[in-house]
């Protein structure tokens, strides 16, 4: 998340931190397949956006440093605390929250437009 602060203060960009559980959230694998992976959302995002992933995998061979979960637990204890997958919040590079998102069936462009949307 420091990183992601410097990054977004630094280039002037927002910061989309994304709560997901990578290996058993079937929205969250839809939103990733559907939104995150396309080029036409990379495309779109790279110049306004910093990304930050805290994923939640369940099964053993996907588990996380412990470090990274730690970090990855900090997070969601702060910014989704009733533990919502996907959740996508919106932050400023200070880390304030601008808005927030779950999965919707829509396009690359139409859910940048919606991330973008939040002042």
């Amino acid at each position: 998340m420091d990183t992601a602060k410097e990054l977004a203060l630094k280039h002037e960009k927002n910061i989309i931190l994304v709560f997901q559980g990578s290996d058993w959230c079937a929205p969250c694998i839809k939103l990733d397949r559907e939104v995150w992976s396309t080029k036409e959302f990379q495309q779109l995002a790279k110049d306004r956006f910093v990304m930050l992933k805290a994923d939640f995998p369940r099964k053993k061979g996907n588990k996380l440093p412990e470090e990274q979960e730690a970090r990855n637990k900090a997070l969601a204890a702060k910014y989704n605390p009733k533990g919502y997958f996907p959740y996508v919040v919106v932050l400023d590079a200070t880390g304030k929250v601008l808005g927030q998102a779950g999965y919707e069936k829509t396009g690359p462009k139409a859910y940048f437009n919606k991330l973008s949307s939040f002042k």
